[in-house]
Order: structure tokens, then C-alpha cells, then sequence
């Protein structure tokens, strides 16, 4: 008979976490695989721990009061929580849990020694490890000592850092549940830990030892630096041995205490090569029993290796499913080229993967392209390179890190298919802005067309349509006329910087040859705004109404305003043309601007209090006075040079060229981003008929499906409601994950660095993207929605992709972690004549909220400054 509070490791598997806790659970499975070695013992199951709260009535309202608590407020979180302890502490145990403990400790020897370790429901996931939230106790005897500390791992539940941990993560107290482990205690001569997975590189096909001499508390509380290897194949690539002058041995009379390592042992290895190695093997098998990369906790008992704890490594980045073929792939970030690296959500990772012009692989709620026969073939290398550097300097030398490495990825011979060219010149095309005009009005009525046709089609018609609607959405995108249009632009920025250095000295000279281009979507975007600002401006009691608004319904109250009227048709006409845009607007599941208006209510506020009234006509103006200043200014020098009439008639056509062109450089991600709204609204209103047939809770909930799945649940009426709860705990885990740029199929992540010597000690390397150097207040956003800026504030972000534009016209400088030449920040940047510096690895991290800066975007550094009273002390002496 199965004991109700008592059940033994051989008796548990990963299966029972709800009942014995993770940490259980996964002792229980390890102990079950051939050739591992698990010291024996006995869980008390998360039965007992309820049963023993059970007894005390006032827990409810403890816990009713915890949960309300922010988890900002650490003094109230730590009085709060230690109350709680102290009552479970206190609790005493029922007669049949105590029986039912001390009938297991005869079983496995009362006398004995043991390790008493909290196992908590929510810890060791494949998602989260919540490792170190709750206690472990060490070499306990005797029964009564052994309950105590039963009591003792159930109230470090509650610890501080645990409570503080799932507050963060959204972890409701009362959904875990405690359970303990008893285990023998396992006396090491060594310990430490094992990844069988680089946690410094990702890299799956390398393992890291960590060792210290005695018991793993050691290098577990950072007591001693602990000897390292790495292990790749069965070889020792590399090791580190240190002196480890402390180490953590158990006391005859219970318990532990910090022991010193005689001198001469001290720079001895805590293990032989022959043991790092049986080591790995351990690990390697561990990890397939589990199917994912290990954090293994493990003892030298005896010569040989047991095991004490295995968790998977929730900090890798996963690697793509394709990768599994056993050949080589390098995949390429996706958000990194569309200016948008946050976790996407299932339905909007199908539909981009489903209206994508390339094939995507999805790994951690991003998207990835295999760039692997691209690089292979010298014919596409090249070109697939410089196409790398203009959206992203960093992922081209994380790629040529890659490419440095023997047979990575094996050179294709010349003919071999190598997939589509990149990088070639284009067809020509004539400077004629009715081309222009003519893709608009094409797109448009396509447009159209879609809003016309979508409304007639529901049910499981409508994903038939939408497939046939996303085919139209691909022959736009791969429109010849466009791709020239757009190309003709770049290049002719290109062109204008290179050749007017050569000729002038002159660096970035477009910079100033763009501003104001005409027919620039995103910058008449930003512009626009600042018109609704000067609408709602002159209304004083509508501008106090929008500083406490926190409802989206907030335009219908608008019109019992004096000027309310006149504010609500600005905002909804402003919507009409741009509602459809949102940060992470490449997930169609993130909410428009028209579905969360008060998103741009921050925007509107900043612009009434910092830009003057008529700004939008005055900064286009003044942006194409100094465009058409600089070109005669340029003009005029070429002139005076050997040659001079050619170079100049030669950059005349060019300067009108970026001009005609570089503003439709724009223009198809808004057509894209407007058919994925028509998209959207479909989809949702399939949703809330699915809602109101009992099939679907809520109608978010088809964000955690794919476009295949939602219409299977469409057709059918059902749905699985456990695979959406798994999807919503996986994008949760997937927000924690960094994106990296380029990912190798051995799940290697790799960055990139700038390779350059004009960066100055301490400064941060980015890529200059928009000439002039400002100096101001970094504000670090990384939520549109929390702008308040300051006059002369610079912004500081992870990305901007175009609805970030209208903030542009209230900062005076850009940075961001991610971006390039003609990424949508950079343009538009270009055209408000903001200094910008893009590409900035870890800008929001490095750079605080407040610090002075300044921002040198010609040549692609980003200087922290001293606070202006270190600065004046400085001036002093």
C-alpha cells in the first residue's frame, strides 16, 4: 500500500512533481536510469504539508495579505513572510505524518545521517528551476531532529527571496506546495556541478565541470573558486585549476562546518582527468534521459560519481527543431532585422512565418532564417554579408566568427545551388517619383480589396481565404518594382557617402541630403502627432483629462468637454491613417495603437509641453531648407575639383535619386502591418464567436495557438485547453531569454563585436547611423507607453521599430541595442536630423536612466558622462 505522506525515491518519477515537488520528482527519475547513482531516501509528500497547514487556521488570511503586497516592498514582503514562518515553524506535526516519517527513517536506518532539502511544485521546470528559493539542512540524525527540519524546509517557502521570486514571475503562493526529501547523506571527498551545455556559450556540444574539495555548499555559496573544465568529445579542451583554500566537511555530531585545505593540497585538482570525463558521460546519459541540457549537482563518494540534483538550464536559448538533422546550420535572428526581439506568441510567429518571403524556424518565441548555403557559396557569401552589415554590423562579424572556424560550414563548389543572390545591383530604374506613386496607389487598392472581400468570410472559409489572401501579401512583397524602388534608394545613400568622402572629405553627407524626404510614412507619422498636439493643445480642460486617463474607452467621454469634440476626431483620425502600428507590431497579436489608444496619450502629453505649437510644417520645412542647402553646398565644391562638372552632375542625380526613393523605403512595412490588421480583426472575431459557443475561456487565448491549430479548433469546437496553459507558461519563459543574433545548430549563441580602434576607453561602440554629436539626459525606455520626457532628452532603447517614431520629435538624440544603416530608426532619425547611434550592445543595461550622455553620431560611440558637480570638480583642479 502506497503511503499517503511518505513515498520512496524508487517509487516516484517526473511524472508526480504535484506530489513529491520538482527536486523529488527528478531524484526519483534519476534513480531509475542504468548506471546512476542516487544516495537512497524517502520524499514526505506535498499530502503532509497540507495536512500539517491544515491545522492552522490563520494561514488564509497570512496568505491573503501576502499576496497583495507589491513585490517592490521589500520590508513589508520580509515582515510579512517571516510572520508566516514563524507559524509553520511553530505548527505542530499531525501524529500520522510524524508516524508515517519515522516509519521510513527505520526502514532506511534511524541512526543514519541525512540531507533534509526542500522540494518545492514549482521548481527544477523545464521553463523555470527556481533554484536556491527554499532550504536544504545537512547531515541531520535522529527522528526528532528530522521532523524539525521538516518544519523547517516547509516554512522556507516562504523565505524572502522565494515569496519576492514568484511575486516577479506571477506565481500564485497558494498553487505550490511544498514536499521534503530525506536522502542518506552522501559524505564527498569532492563536489560540484556539472552543465552539459557551456552556460558562458550555449554551446550543447560542450560540457563544464566546476570542483572543490568536500561537500558542494562550498562552491554553492561562493566560499572557493572552484577547478573548471570543459569537455567536448570525450577530450578536456580546457581546464583551470585553483587554489581552493576552504572546504565544507560534515561534523561526527551533525551538521557542518568550513574546514582549511592544507597548503599542499590546495592547488591539487579536486579530480583526476579519468573522473571529469566519467563525469560527462554520467551527464551526457542524464541529459538524454531528460531530452534537454542538464545543471547537475553531484558528489565523489568512494572514487565514484553520485548524484544529487539535476535540473535542466532554463538560461540556454533553445535551438531550431531543423537543426536536429545532425548536419551544421547557422540560423540568423529574424526580430534583429525587423527591429523587434521581444518572445512572440504562437499565432503571431505562424502567421510571419506563413506571409514571409523566406523559410523561419522558430526557437524560444523568436524567428530564424538557416543562412548555412548562403555562406557556403562563394557566389552568395559576399553579398549575403554586405547585406548583413547594413541591417546589423554585429551579426556580419558574428557570422564571419563562424565562418573563421575549420569546416563549420563546408564551401559548396562554384555552380551548386546556393539559394536566392543577395546583395546584387538591381535592375535600373528611371528617378521618377511617379513610380513611387504608382506602388502606393497598387498597394492601396490591394488594400482594399482585402477589407472588402474579409468581411463577407467566417467560420473555417475564412482561414481558406486567408491563405490564399497571404499569397497576395508575398506577390507584394516581391514586387520587382518595389524591391528597385527600395534598392535605389539605399543604394544611392550608399553611393553619396562613399563617393563624397572620397571626393570631399566629407563623412555621412546623406544624412543631412535626406532630411524631410518626401513620402516618408513613418516621419509623417511622427509629424502628425505633433498636429493632433496642436488640436488639443488650446483646450485646457481635455489636456488635464488626458493626464489621468487609464481607460482605452477614454474618446467617448472626450465630447462632455469644452474641445472635447474637436480632440476625440484628431485622435480618431489619426488612428484611421496609423491605428494599425504598435510596438513588436511583426506580432499580430501585440495591441494597436487602435485598440489601446491610450498608448499614445504619453506621446501627445510630451509633445503639448515640449514642441511649440505649428512645429510639424516648421521642422519639414526647415529639414528640406538644409537638405537643399547642403546640395548646393556639395555641388558647388565638386565644382571647384579636377573633373569637377562630372562629379557634380554625377551627385546631382544622385541626391535626387535618395530623394525621390528613400522615403518609400517605408512604405511596405506600413502595407504590411495594415493587411496584418484586416487579418487581425478577422481572426478576433472569429474568436468571440468562439467565446460565445463555450468552445474558447477567453479570446486572447488564440494568441497560444497557430494559424493551423486555430483553424483546426474553428472546424472541430474543441480546443485543449492545456496546451494554451503550456504555450502562456512557455512564452512567460521565452520573455526571460536574449535574443542572439546568430545561432549555430550546436545552440551556440553568438554576439558579434566591433573590430575598430576610433572608440575612446570607456565609451560604447555602436554604428554612427545619423551625423552631429548632442549631449543630454539618457532616457532608457523599453515601453513606449512610460515616455516622460524632459527637453533635451536623448533616448535610450533595446529597438525602435516604426511606432517608436513619434517620439522621435520630442528627444534629441537616438541609441539603441539593436539596428543598422537603413533599419527603420536610422532613417528616420536621419530625416528629423536626430544625432543616432545604433547597434549598441547592452545600452539599456549600461546606460542608467538620468546619466548624462553624449552621443557622437558621426562616428559611433556613445560616451557616459560624469554628474555635472564631478564634472565642475574636475574643471577645478
Amino acid at each position: 500500500m502506497i503511503d499517503q505522506y511518505v513515498r520512496g525515491l524508487d517509487e516516484v518519477d517526473e511524472t508526480q512533481v504535484a506530489i513529491v515537488g520538482g527536486k523529488g520528482a527528478r531524484l526519483g527519475a534519476l534513480s531509475r536510469i542504468d548506471g546512476i547513482r542516487v544516495p537512497a531516501g524517502f520524499c514526505v509528500t506535498t499530502d503532509a504539508f497540507r495536512r500539517a497547514l491544515a491545522d492552522v487556521p490563520s494561514i488564509d488570511d497570512q496568505l491573503d495579505h501576502l499576496s497583495r503586497l507589491n513585490p517592490d516592498d521589500r520590508e513589508a514582503i520580509r515582515d510579512r513572510s517571516a510572520e508566516i514562518r514563524g507559524t509553520i515553524e511553530g505548527v505542530a506535526l499531525p501524529d500520522d505524518v510524524a508516524a508515517a516519517i519515522t516509519r521510513a527513517l527505520g526502514q532506511h536506518g534511524e541512526g543514519a545521517a541525512y540531507a533534509v532539502r526542500s522540494s518545492a511544485t514549482a521548481e527544477d521546470l523545464a521553463t523555470a528551476s527556481f533554484a536556491g528559493q527554499q532550504d536544504t539542512y545537512l547531515n541531520v540524525s535522529g527522528a526528532t531532529a528530522i521532523l524539525a527540519h521538516v518544519r523547517r524546509c516547509w516554512a522556507s517557502l516562504f523565505t524572502e527571496r522565494a515569496v519576492t521570486y514568484r511575486q516577479r514571475n506571477g506565481i500564485d503562493h497558494r498553487a505550490v506546495h511544498l514536499a521534503v526529501v530525506v536522502q542518506k547523506m552522501a559524505f564527498a571527498q569532492a563536489a560540484g556541478v556539472l552543465f552539459t551545455a557551456d552556460p558562458s556559450t550555449s554551446n550543447r556540444k560542450v560540457a563544464t565541470v566546476e570542483a572543490s574539495f568536500g561537500l558542494g555548499e562550498a562552491l554553492v555559496s561562493g566560499l572557493v573558486n572552484p577547478d573548471a573544465y570543459r569537455v567536448r568529445d570525450g577530450l578536456i579542451i580546457d581546464r583551470k585549476i585553483t587554489a581552493k583554500r576552504l572546504a565544507i566537511q560534515a561534523l561526527p555530531t551533525g551538521g557542518t562546518t568550513k574546514q582549511a585545505v592544507s597548503p599542499e593540497r590546495q592547488e591539487q585538482p579536486a579530480l583526476t582527468d579519468a573522473q571529469v570525463l566519467r563525469l560527462v558521460e554520467v551527464g551526457r546519459r542524464i541529459e538524454a534521459h531528460f531530452g534537454d541540457p542538464q545543471d547537475i549537482e553531484w558528489c565523489l563518494v568512494d572514487g565514484d560519481v553520485e548524484i544529487v540534483q539535476s535540473r535542466p538550464i532554463t538560461t540556454l536559448f533553445p535551438v531550431p527543431a531543423a537543426a536536429g538533422d545532425g548536419k551544421n546550420h547557422v540560423y540568423l535572428s529574424v526580430g534583429h532585422q525587423q527591429m523587434m526581439t521581444d518572445a512572440m506568441k504562437p499565432l503571431g510567429l505562424s502567421m510571419w512565418q506563413l506571409t514571409a518571403m523566406a523559410p523561419m524556424h522558430e526557437a524560444g518565441g523568436r524567428l530564424f532564417v538557416d543562412a548555412t548555403r548562403l555562406l557556403a557559396s562563394p557566389a552568395s557569401r559576399a553579398g549575403f554579408l554586405r547585406m548583413a552589415e547594413t541591417s546589423d554590423p554585429l551579426t556580419k562579424d558574428a557570422l564571419e566568427t563562424v565562418l573563421a572556424r575549420p569546416d563549420f560550414v563546408p564551401t559548396l563548389p562554384d555552380g551548386a545551388p546556393s539559394g536566392p543572390s543577395v546583395g546584387g545591383a538591381p535592375a535600373t530604374i528611371e528617378n521618377d517619383p511617379a513610380i513611387v506613386a504608382e506602388l502606393i496607389e497598387r498597394s492601396e487598392a490591394s488594400l482594399a480589396a482585402l477589407r472588402r472581400d474579409i468581411s463577407t468570410v467566417t467560420g473555417p472559409a475564412l482561414f481558406d481565404f486567408l491563405l490564399e489572401a497571404f499569397e497576395e501579401h508575398k506577390r507584394l512583397l516581391s514586387d520587382p518594382l518595389s524591391m528597385q524602388a527600395i534598392m535605389a534608394g539605399m543604394q544611392a545613400t550608399w553611393w553619396l557617402n562613399e563617393q563624397l568622402g572620397d571626393w570631399l572629405g566629407e563623412k555621412n553627407a546623406a544624412d543631412t541630403l535626406t532630411l524631410s524626404a518626401p513620402g516618408n510614412i513613418t516621419s509623417e507619422m511622427g509629424l502628425a502627432l505633433l498636429d493632433v498636439a496642436d488640436v488639443i493643445r488650446g483646450h485646457p480642460e481635455v489636456v488635464a483629462f488626458l493626464q489621468d486617463v487609464d481607460d482605452d474607452g477614454f474618446l467617448d467621454e472626450l465630447p462632455r468637454l469644452a474641445g472635447g469634440t474637436q480632440a476625440r476626431d484628431a485622435i480618431r483620425a489619426y488612428l484611421d491613417r496609423y491605428g494599425m502600428r504598435c510596438v513588436g507590431e511583426i506580432d499580430i497579436t501585440r495591441p494597436r495603437w487602435s485598440e489601446r489608444p491610450t498608448t499614445l496619450v504619453p506621446l501627445i502629453l510630451d509633445n503639448i509641453r515640449l514642441v511649440e505649437p505649428g512645429a510639424a510644417g516648421r521642422r519639414f520645412a526647415q529639414g528640406r531648407q538644409e537638405a537643399q542647402q547642403k546640395r548646393e553646398e556639395l555641388l558647388e565644391r565638386l565644382r571647384a575639383l579636377p573633373d569637377g562638372e562630372r562629379k557634380a552632375d554625377e551627385t546631382a542625380r544622385m541626391i535626387d535619386r535618395v530623394r525621390t526613393f528613400i522615403g518609400y523605403r517605408e512604405y511596405p512595412k506600413y502595407a504590411i502591418i495594415s493587411r496584418y490588421f484586416v487579418y487581425k480583426q478577422a481572426l478576433l472575431a472569429e474568436a468571440e464567436r468562439l467565446v460565445r459557443a463555450g468552445v474558447l475561456r477567453h479570446n486572447y487565448h488564440i494568441a497560444y495557438l497557430t494559424f493551423s491549430e486555430l483553424h483546426d479548433v474553428v472546424r472541430t469546437h474543441q480546443v485543449d485547453d492545456h496546451l494554451v496553459a503550456r504555450r502562456r507558461d512557455a512564452f512567460r519563459w521565452h520573455q526571460t531569454l536574449t535574443t542572439p543574433r546568430v545561432l549555430t545548430s550546436e545552440g551556440e549563441a553568438i554576439a558579434g563585436a566591433y573590430r575598430r580602434d576610433n572608440v575612446p576607453t570607456g565609451a560604447l561602440a555602436g554604428l554612427g547611423v545619423s551625423g552631429g554629436v548632442v549631449e543630454g539626459r539618457a532616457r532608457v525606455l523599453l515601453d513606449i507607453a512610460e515616455a516622460e520626457l524632459e527637453p533635451g532628452d536623448i533616448l535610450v532603447t533595446s529597438y525602435t521599430d516604426p511606432s517608436w517614431s513619434p517620439l522621435f520629435v520630442a528627444v534629441e538624440g537616438l541609441v539603441t541595442e539593436v539596428g543598422g544603416l537603413m533599419t527603420h530608426g536610422a532613417v528616420i532619425a536621419r530625416e528629423y536630423g536626430l544625432p543616432a547611434v545604433v547597434g549598441v550592445a547592452d545600452a539599456t543595461r549600461l546606460i542608467r536612466d538620468g546619466q548624462r550622455i553624449r552621443v557622437h553620431g558621426t562616428d559611433g560611440y556613445v560616451e557616459i558622462l560624469p554628474p555635472a558637480d564631478e564634472a565642475d570638480g574636475r574643471a577645478q583642479l
